[in-house]
């Protein structure tokens, strides 16, 4: 028999009043707002099992729900250390498994047949290519499925959606949007399937069309448990009111300060308006942070603090003060990448360093510097710079020209961009090239012999004969040129969702050619033999789960480089976020809307709590930019931080002669415009309409304001009506 009164002590002993508080709440509401590094698994874990212990909640009564399966898995096996078999009846799932889980009870009662299969991104897209095929569409498949996706996370109408979409959606479905959402579902409910977005979807719909089934459900999740729930989108927001009824047994746990994946569709207003939408919720704080330096910690409450959109909080250190936080002003990206390499370098310990950076592109240089300075490296969330689609058709183009034997180089590009040359075609070149003993290549040139309509493929020999001669006569940068030139890939890829980043990284290849002829000044063949021996050092990508990374089984001691976005939920003692600039953080997507440029503050923010016991930022003072080279400035978010919380180094790292305290400001900068005369952010008011609201900023005449239950508004201050409250 199982010592409660014990085992109660136990439980509670090792947490600290803000988490005991959590753990304690039995019924009704709650919102846990959980600072970076505070210990939220560990108080939702805990809250379970005393749950299970001081209240006797029976386990099958409890639902945990995570954002990914290895999150599900880990949180399970800790809840068995604590609690023991009772853990194999607690309800532990994502959100996709617990409505697929639903479903696979009660689908029939929305349409779906014994047995539906759930479709992955290559379903989709097979199914997708099928479908634009027979409506004669020319646009591709994932990006499609991309903008389906988005639609279905909206839990909103197409028109609705179309509306308010990015420009490249246009360029993608027009007024075919509706018929093609229609023919796709048809299609997946004919071959007895669904795609991961309708679990949640039908859920939805099985619960409001057949509430006596939502009964039930509830009745196996009397006690809901909502982790990073900053994260939601619309519909798993919808999903999880639905779950928690009239009288909610709901604790939600989650930070808006690190809220950054709107462009997944999740919703801040989710958590922030958490109390409006269950009235008498508790809400516990939990803002001691057990992850960074006190110098860490004071630098991100100053950064995050000019955010509006927040609940209010202030990470507390439990650890001393630590190193101070340094900041390298370099001349140019390739200065900033040698810095971060020879400061790697000089600290060793390579297992314990990680690189941020806000877009995939910025890796080539850090990449390129790491592998001169013989550190072993890994990127994680991406793959390799020149394992990337865009980056590999077009290195395709120029091995195929130096080397007309590369059957697999051909292969790759034969139809890319689009030039009508089908499978079907190209496998019967390729039969012929194998039943004669000739190179594939050769079996194009003899499609007038072989097909009944060879067109396109002496168009495609034409192009790589004359790419052969541009081969040897020309060097790499050009060559490259020449490539996206007379393939006009750049508009091949422009209606893609990450159609911006892609040109980036095309643009950063440009500019490796460039740097390595202005190094070497070699021919375009030894410049791909550069850049196999940089590719074969690169892992395969490897993704971040659950904010766990796991270091690889040999070479442990290896520096992480990663995007921002993908550093959410990790940690690192020493952490470089360099690219601290306008239009990188924040990204030139984000300037035009005040929500976004707080989502980029966030990001900022997210990066700092990475780190454990130091911290670099650095930006360049000059960085090429679409090819062309641009100087810059530094991020709007350097001048958040208050004087003397940053102290500046030299390119070695050092501080002393000839090196201050810095104060970043904009004086050199060009005038930023003039805030609404009389708001400044942050105040209290009322709207005729809509009530009362926060200012989130104010620019021009201009002000934002956030109102509960409406969301964000816009507002012309002259004709607003607005009332400003005490």
């Amino acid at each position: 028999m199982v010592d409660f009164e014990s085992s109660m002590s136990d439980l509670l002993s090792s947490l600290n009043e803000a988490q005991q508080a959590a753990v304690k709440h039995f019924e009704g509401p709650a919102l846990v707002v959980a600072g970076a590094g505070s210990g939220k698994t560990r108080t939702v874990v805990h809250r379970i099992a005393y749950l299970l212990r001081e209240h006797r909640v029976y386990a099958g009564e409890i639902l945990a729900v995570t954002f990914t399966n290895k999150a599900a898995g880990e949180m399970k096996e800790r809840l068995g250390k604590m609690v023991g078999r009772a853990a194999h009846d607690l309800w532990v799932s994502t959100f996709h498994s617990a409505a697929l889980r639903i479903l696979r009870v009660y689908g029939e009662w929305v349409g779906l047949k014994p047995g539906f299969v759930v479709y992955d991104d290559d379903d989709q897209n097979t199914l997708l290519k099928e479908i634009l095929k027979d409506l004669g569409l020319e646009a591709k498949p994932g990006a499609v499925r991309a903008v389906l996706d988005r639609i279905k996370n909206r839990l909103g109408g197409i028109s609705e959606f179309l509306r308010d979409a990015p420009d490249y959606v246009a360029g993608i479905l027009r007024e075919d949007a509706a018929l093609v959402y229609q023919r796709y579902q048809q299609s997946l409910r004919a071959q007895g399937a669904v795609d991961f977005n309708d679990l949640l979807l039908l859920a939805i719909e099985l619960f409001e069309n057949h509430p006596e089934i939502l009964h039930k459900v509830q009745q196996r999740a009397r006690f809901i448990h909502v982790d990073e729930y900053q994260d939601t989108n619309p519909v798993q927001y919808r999903l999880t009111r639905l779950l928690a009824g009239e009288n909610p047994n709901l604790m939600v746990v989650g930070d808006p300060d690190q809220s950054i994946y709107g462009f997944r569709n999740a919703d801040i207003n989710n958590i922030l308006d958490f109390t409006k939408d269950y009235p008498g919720a508790k809400v516990y704080r939990l803002e001691e942070n057990y992850r960074s330096t006190s110098a860490i910690l004071s630098l991100a409450n100053a950064v995050i603090a000019k955010n509006a959109l927040r609940l209010e909080k202030t990470l507390r250190p439990v650890k001393g003060g630590g190193d101070p936080v340094c900041l390298f002003r370099a001349p140019n990206a390739r200065e900033e990448a040698a810095f971060v390499a020879r400061e790697i370098a000089r600290l060793g310990n390579f297992g314990q360093i990680a690189i941020l950076y806000r877009t995939n592109a910025q890796s080539r240089l850090l990449e390129e510097h790491l592998r001169r300075a013989q550190i072993p490296a890994r990127l994680v969330g991406a793959v390799g710079f020149f394992e990337r689609r865009e980056v590999k058709d077009i290195l395709a183009y120029a091995r195929l020209a130096v080397n007309p034997l590369d059957s697999i180089s051909l292969r790759r590009i034969v139809n890319v961009p689009t030039r009508g040359i089908g499978a079907s075609t190209v496998a019967k070149l390729l039969e012929h090239a194998q039943q004669h003993g000739i190179p594939a290549l050769e079996a194009f040139r003899q499609a007038e012999a072989i097909l009944s309509r060879p067109q396109q493929v002496g168009a495609f020999v034409e192009l790589v004969d004359e790419l052969a001669e541009a081969a040897f006569e020309t060097g790499p940068a050009e060559f490259l040129e020449r490539v996206l030139d007379a393939t006009d890939y750049k508009t091949f890829i422009k209606d893609e969702p990450d159609a911006e980043d892609r040109l980036a990284n095309l643009e950063e290849l440009l500019r490796a050619a460039r740097d390595w002829e202005a190094e070497f000044g070699g021919t375009l063949a030894e410049f791909l033999d550069t850049i196999a021996l940089t590719a074969s050092i690169e892992e395969p990508a490897k993704r971040v789960q659950d904010g766990k990374l796991e270091a690889p089984r040999e070479k442990a001691e290896e520096v992480t480089l990663m995007t921002l976005h993908n550093a959410k939920g990790l940690e690192f003692p020493i952490v470089f976020l360099v690219g601290v600039e306008e239009n990188l953080l924040p990204h030139r997507n984000s300037l035009n809307r005040l929500e976004d440029l707080e989502e980029e503050r966030r990001l900022f923010y997210v990066g700092i709590t990475r780190a454990q016991e130091r911290l670099y930022l650095s930006y360049a003072e000059e960085r090429e930019i679409y090819g062309k080279r641009e100087s810059t400035r530094p991020s709007r978010f350097l001048e958040d931080i208050p004087e003397g919380m940053l102290t500046e180094v030299n390119p070695f790292g050092e501080f002393g002669r000839g090196v201050r305290p810095v104060t970043v400001g904009w004086a050199a900068a060009p005038s930023r415009p003039k805030l609404a005369e009389n708001f400044k952010g942050g105040e209290k008011v009322k709207h005729p309409r809509f009530g009362n609201g926060t200012v989130v900023a104010a620019l021009g005449g201009e002000v934002t304001v956030h109102f509960p239950g409406v969301g964000l508004k816009k507002l012309a201050v002259k004709f607003a009506g607005l009332e400003l409250l005490e």
